[in-house]
């Protein structure tokens, strides 16, 4: 078995694949049911003919440069174990610090809510998978949120992760661009968002893996990648009860951007600005006052 994961990592490297080793002891736990501890458990064991012929159509996609969560079909997010596949955006670690900025706040008393409670409402606008409206109904004081998309076909994915995890009942799903599927005067104590946020000339320079697998409609916005974040904030202060927080996961260099757009909205508190775990500008928060 070692042999196999270290000629695997050595054939996902000379493809350009920059983790191969790790992605190849992923492919192979997953096609043997098993976890990656139980595999360093069993290192000296040989793969048998029916577990090799699972295992290389999966390091073959790999190779290819689809990205090892659609080739697994599962994604880690906090504490959810999704489905993704083409249809949605993979979910990523600053959506995860997106999720833990809301539920800092949702969990502060700004609103006065027991942090035990569920009295919350909150949308998730464009939600793809789902990750982020099931994990603030997972680990927050939210009695629902609703999960907008433009696309019903990413909707099917956040319905069905939404059985997957249990919280089917508190997720309300709409079919619709970014505020067209609320009702008129419809409010929220929170609205998040990771949109669309890449330069339409960016496209060249992401990674195969995103560009050539990843729906576009999800990644890219516009010349300078702002379009879908300018019109999220220019709705927000309609859509937000008094003291309701807008939590946008923001592109690289548009942090300064989008909080001139919270400023010139009117409403809104003085925009905060959270870096990643690298120190970039990524998360903008406001305050309805």
């Amino acid at each position: 078995m070692l042999g196999m994961i270290l000629w695997s990592a050595s054939y996902l490297a000379e493809r350009g694949v920059e983790h191969g080793r790790l992605d190849a002891e992923h492919l192979l736990a997953h096609a043997l049911g098993a976890t990656r501890l139980q595999l360093y458990l069993q290192f000296d064991r040989p793969l048998d003919a029916g577990e090799l012929a699972t295992f290389k159509p999966l390091l073959l996609r790999r190779a290819r440069r689809e990205p090892l969560q659609y080739v697994t079909g599962r994604a880690a997010f906090r504490e959810l174990d999704l489905a993704v596949d083409r249809r949605v955006l993979i979910p990523r670690p600053e959506t995860e610090m997106l999720v833990e900025a809301v539920l800092e706040w949702a969990r502060s008393g700004v609103r006065g809510c027991d942090s035990r409670g569920a009295d919350l409402d909150g949308v998730d606008l464009g939600t793809g998978s789902g990750c982020i409206a099931l994990s603030l109904l997972a680990e927050g004081p939210f009695r629902r949120v609703v999960a907008t998309d433009a696309y019903e076909e990413a909707l099917d994915v956040a319905v069905a992760n939404a059985c997957r995890v249990g919280l089917a009942e508190r997720l309300e799903t709409r079919l619709g661009p970014l505020w067209d599927p609320l009702a008129p005067g419809e409010r929220f104590d929170v609205v998040a968002s990771n949109p669309p946020y890449v330069a339409d000339a960016e496209a060249a320079q992401l990674e195969p893996e995103v560009r050539d697998w990843e729906p576009a409609t999800a990644l890219f916005s516009g010349t300078h990648g702002l379009d879908v974040l300018e019109a999220i904030v220019a709705g927000a202060g309609q859509r937000l009860r008094p003291g309701g927080l807008l939590a946008l996961e923001v592109g690289l260099g548009q942090a300064a951007s989008v909080a001139g757009y919270v400023r010139a909205a009117g409403g809104f508190g003085e925009p905060r600005i959270l870096r990643d775990l690298v120190g970039r500008p990524r998360i903008v928060l406001a305050e309805q006052v």
